[in-house]
C-alpha cells in the first residue's frame, strides 16, 4: 500500500506531496477545534466566587 502511494505521489509533481500535508494538518485543525469545543461545552464557568480574592 505505501509502495503504491509512494509511486503516485512520485509521478505527481509537487502537488503530490502537498496533498498529504495539507489533508494531515487539517484533520489535525479540526481535532483541535473539536477538542475545544467539548472542553469549552464541558467545563463550567468561573463566578467571582470562585475567584482567590473574593474567599478572604
Amino acid at each position: 500500500m505505501i509502495a503504491h502511494c509512494t509511486a503516485l505521489m512520485g509521478s505527481l509533481p509537487w502537488l503530490g506531496w502537498i496533498m498529504p500535508i495539507a489533508m494531515l494538518s487539517l484533520l489535525s485543525l479540526l481535532g483541535l477545534g473539536i477538542a475545544a469545543l467539548a472542553k469549552y461545552l464541558f467545563t463550567s464557568p468561573r463566578t467571582s466566587r470562585d475567584l482567590p480574592e473574593a474567599r478572604s
